[in-house]
């Protein structure tokens, strides 16, 4: 028998999935935070670039290489049927994540004259944290969007659609063994 009104689920389970989201977003995002340090270090000691110029090189490598993670492993199961308009959200979001990230480091670097690569690796710090927030809530909420929910009239038809079948495919199951048995019958004559 189907239900006709679809429940939803309960807090707790919302804020189980929520858990699991947030850990393989931390997955991916360290991920993308070690390569992030890594190009940055590289780029301030072995090519002599400058901070900003390290800092949007090694965000945008690491934007790259975010997108397959969370396309491809975290919301591999959401809407994915205008790869265009994702991509394009996800690049402006991440755009605005890494301004927010080099503007911490802009202000410690040009305002607090703190410019040892330590301090900078700092300020990096805590502009990428304050940029990974924002970039999780505008990833989740705009860039991979959850599939709609079917309606819940929408399940009852497709459940009672299924009961219906259900019911033909044992009726039709019943005639067969019914018209095995008569031809049986007929041959024990």
């Amino acid at each position: 028998m189907a239900t006709t009104a679809a429940s939803k689920p309960p807090l707790v389970q919302k804020l189980r999935g929520l858990t699991g989201e947030v850990v393989k977003f931390g997955i991916v995002g360290l991920s993308g935070v070690v390569i992030n340090f890594a190009v940055f270090w590289v780029c301030i000691n072995g090519l002599g670039l400058a901070s900003l110029r390290s800092n949007i090189a090694a965000t945008v490598i690491a934007i790259a290489t975010n997108y397959l993670g969370y396309r491809y492993w975290l919301y591999r199961d959401r809407d994915a049927a205008s790869r265009k308009r994702e991509i394009t959200l996800f690049l402006v979001f991440s755009g605005i994540g890494m301004l927010i990230e080099t503007g911490v480091l802009a202000f410690t670097v040009y305002v607090l004259h703190l410019d040892s690569h330590y301090e900078q690796l700092g300020a990096k710090v805590i502009g990428l944290a304050v940029a990974t927030v924002f970039r999780f809530v505008s990833y989740r909420t705009w860039v991979f969007t959850a599939l709609p929910e079917p309606e819940p009239a929408a399940v009852a038809s497709t459940a009672d659609a299924a009961d219906a079948a259900d019911g033909q495919e044992v009726a039709a199951q019943a005639e067969l063994m019914l018209v095995t048995e008569q031809i049986r019958y007929a041959k024990a004559e």
